[in-house]
């Protein structure tokens, strides 16, 4: 298979055909980023993203991968999105803050089961920036380097944030399932459910 820098370089060379294969190749990896964390707009925000990248494609050096480049955008946007939304707390930065706190809706994910919706209001409650690790760890299989890449921060800073991320992202589901009165769940229940979760990331449902 072509590789992402060989169609980067192709694109740049004026080859429209290889900027659109690119942008296909990962279009559902910038969906699945946006799925969870905005409740209105989200093709809008996708189609931005990729306009973003086309615009500054020049821009991009080649120091991490193009698709880290690509997420570092759609990270940019997001935070910007919800900037321009929040009405207060605006002393303390975005991502500090969790989408339950910036006035979001309901996920549109559609989950399978009492449990997957559970999780999915849980990773909403918790601070965006934590959401994003997760998410990047469960869904996208990023570990270590990778989200030290994706991030841009040290890797040891990258590994003592996910098992924050992960006890507050527990914390607060056994909150949820107190609140149900249901039995607690596992460690091990988690981990399951949240990686399951990504084959039905795409399915959106219906606007109203």
């Amino acid at each position: 298979m072509v590789s992402d820098d060989e169609l980067l370089a192709a694109w740049r060379a004026g080859d429209r055909r290889a900027g659109s294969t690119l942008f296909g190749r990962h279009y559902e990896t910038v969906r699945r980023f946006f799925v969870n964390k905005v409740d209105t707009d989200l093709e809008d925000i996708i189609q931005r993203t990729f306009e973003a990248c086309a615009q500054g494609q020049e821009r991009f050096e080649g120091r991490s991968s193009f698709l880290a480049y690509l997420r570092g955008i759609a990270r940019h946007l997001l935070l910007q999105h919800w900037e321009s939304r929040r009405h207060r707390d605006r002393d303390v930065p975005v991502d500090e803050l969790s989408l339950a706190d910036l006035g979001a809706g309901a996920s549109s994910v559609l989950a399978r089961n009492r449990a997957e919706k559970r999780l999915l209001d849980a990773l909403r409650q918790i601070r965006l920036k934590d959401q994003e690790l997760l998410e990047l760890y469960y869904w996208e299989g990023l570990s270590g380097p990778a989200l030290a890449e994706v991030l841009a921060i040290p890797e040891d800073t990258v590994r003592s944030r996910l098992r924050r991320a992960k006890l507050a992202l527990k914390k607060e589901y056994l909150r949820l399932e107190r609140f149900a009165g249901v039995p607690e769940s596992s460690d091990q229940d988690l981990e399951g459910w949240a990686r399951s979760l990504r084959e039905r990331l795409n399915v959106v449902e219906p606007a109203g």
